[in-house]
């Protein structure tokens, strides 16, 4: 006989159930548990069937793992996801003017990325318009560096973020004699 003890899943189940915003009678339309047994089972007053366990695990889009392991919502707050340099991907133009390195986890791609921008002195990153109502927010880590969208340009120094169309053609040019870096964040809507 074990000595552990089951997991408390009631808890889990209420956290994972608040962490979408469902009310008790959304999760019980969803899962096909009724209102009073989840309840009961949140409050830990009985103890649910594996047959009510899938229906819950199916409606909340939880592996039935992660409810006995203590559920994402636990398992998010406690894990940090560190990306070593080593592996963080980079994108480099083929004459060495500039490298991009992806910053942002590639679930947000489309959305919203964010990239580490470096380009050789006296070289520029040119780009092609992306989709209807995308933009760019440039911040300038380095001094030298200058936008360019559509038939608008602006120089920018160390610390100063452009915020710029990249619906359009557009650019970014270091008129500096040194490498200059920057941070660049792409929006697009949706």
């Amino acid at each position: 006989m074990s000595t552990e003890s089951a997991p408390q899943l009631g808890p889990i189940i209420q956290a994972e159930r608040k962490a979408r915003h469902l009310t008790l009678e959304q999760l019980a339309a969803r899962s096909g548990v009724s209102k009073s047994m989840l309840s009961q089972i949140e409050r830990g007053e009985a103890n649910p069937t594996f047959a009510v366990l899938w229906g819950l695990t199916q409606a909340l889009k939880l592996d039935l793992s992660e409810l006995v392991g203590g559920g994402v919502s636990q398992k998010q707050a406690e894990t940090i996801e560190v990306v070593s340099l080593a592996h963080t991907p980079e994108i480099r133009s083929p004459k060495g003017d500039w490298t991009l390195r992806i910053l942002s986890p590639p679930n947000l791609a489309s959305q919203v990325e964010w990239y580490e921008v470096e380009i050789a002195a006296g070289k520029s990153l040119a780009s092609s318009p992306h989709s209807a109502g995308t933009t760019e927010h440039l911040t300038a880590w380095t001094d030298g560096l200058t936008v360019i969208s559509g038939g608008s340009s602006q120089r920018l120094a160390k610390g100063e973020t452009a915020r710029y169309r990249a619906d359009l053609p557009h650019e970014i040019v270091n008129d500096s004699t040194a490498p200059a870096k920057a941070l660049m964040v792409v929006h697009y809507r949706g």
